[in-house]
């Protein structure tokens, strides 16, 4: 069963099979030499919006990774919301390295056991190798006057994004809501009264990232849709002049960490090419890869080559609404009964 993202041609960007492994749907393009046997495979699980980021990054890394060992490498990818994607390698989806929206993703799959608890420390900067943000996609003209937070909240503007209980997409739109409101001087209750009237608005809560692009872009639903500054733009490109970007005054600082699967490397003897794969990432070439995408790249060289690329924003960390990290978020907004489900029930969905 295909998800929602590939059933309009406009979004059909996934070459290869489907397959649906614990509730995730999990694509394998033809990354490397996927018509005869391949002397590696690797594969990578990740979020919803990243298909397009992957599959330019997999056609870099093969034909070095092959010159420079003489050895052949397949590339298998799987794309959901970060969320579900994280409990399928929990559930023992074999994916040698994992590259998720959020680090508390991964911080589950580390209490399982399965990726070793100080991950973070192995790459640089927090195996972060690419920052990103939450932004405005609206129609064209822009006929709601939407530029900064506050206009979310008018009675006649419907807000696309996904669910916060699936998606890191949606997680980061809510913490970007909340944020709007407690770090300019309201107070929390009218924090959750501001988030209250913004998901009253919204018709539907798809599962991830591309499904609320589909939503917004393909089904016409809703006048403003909250996405991954990368997500806006593809989805832009897509419109044939339809759409428009908005960038709000601030937002909330994305950053999609990167790892190997230890259990797994350890288990089929990758750990060394899955290694050598995800250090890639911090090269030049990839860094101006993930630039192209419009995912901001952690190389300061690049990102000052692309600046016109990615305009200045002020960005705040998670941290600056949750002291104690995403971790605590969790706890506090997404787990049950949680403030997303108590604001959520009280908008009267």
């Amino acid at each position: 069963m295909l998800s929602q993202s590939t059933r309009k041609s406009g979004w059909s960007f996934l070459v290869g099979t489907a397959l649906l492994l614990g509730g995730v749907a999990t694509f394998l393009p033809l990354s490397g030499c996927s018509q005869q046997t391949t002397d590696y495979e690797l594969l990578n699980v990740s979020y919803d919006p990243t298909r397009e980021l992957w599959k330019d990054l997999n056609a870099a890394f093969v034909p070095k990774f092959e010159e420079k060992h003489g050895k052949t490498i397949k590339i298998n990818q799987s794309h959901a919301g970060s969320g579900p994607q994280a409990r399928a390698v929990i559930e023992g989806l074999p994916a040698d390295v994992v590259t998720l929206a959020l680090s508390s993703d991964v911080d589950a799959i580390s209490r399982s056991e399965v990726i070793a608890e100080k991950w973070s420390e192995r790459l640089p900067h927090n195996s972060v190798p690419y920052t990103s943000s939450i932004v405005f996609v609206v129609r064209k003209g822009n006929p709601q006057g939407i530029k900064d937070w506050p206009d979310l909240a008018k009675p006649e503007v419907q807000v696309i994004v996904p669910s916060p209980k699936t998606s890191g997409n949606g997680k980061l739109a809510f913490m970007a809501l909340w944020g709007s409101v407690v770090l300019n001087g309201g107070t929390e209750d009218e924090a959750r009264e501001f988030v209250k009237k913004i998901y009253k608005n919204t018709p539907v809560l798809d599962t991830g990232a591309r499904g609320a692009t589909v939503s917004f872009a393909e089904r016409g639903l809703g006048n403003v849709h909250l996405t991954w500054e990368s997500e806006a733009h593809l989805e832009i490109a897509q419109s044939n002049g339809d759409l428009e970007l908005v960038f709000p005054s601030s937002s909330i600082l994305a950053e999609p960490p990167v790892t190997v699967v230890d259990k797994v490397v350890d288990s089929r003897k990758t750990r060394e090419i899955a290694e050598e794969y995800l250090q890639f990432l911090y090269t030049p070439e990839a860094q101006q890869i993930i630039a192209n995408h419009y995912f901001r790249p952690q190389d300061t060289t690049v990102l000052e080559a692309n600046r016109d690329r990615f305009p200045e924003i002020k960005l705040y960390p998670v941290t600056a609404i949750s002291p104690g990290g995403l971790g605590e978020a969790q706890k506090r907004f997404f787990d049950d009964r949680g403030e997303f489900d108590q604001i959520y029930e009280s908008s009267g969905k």
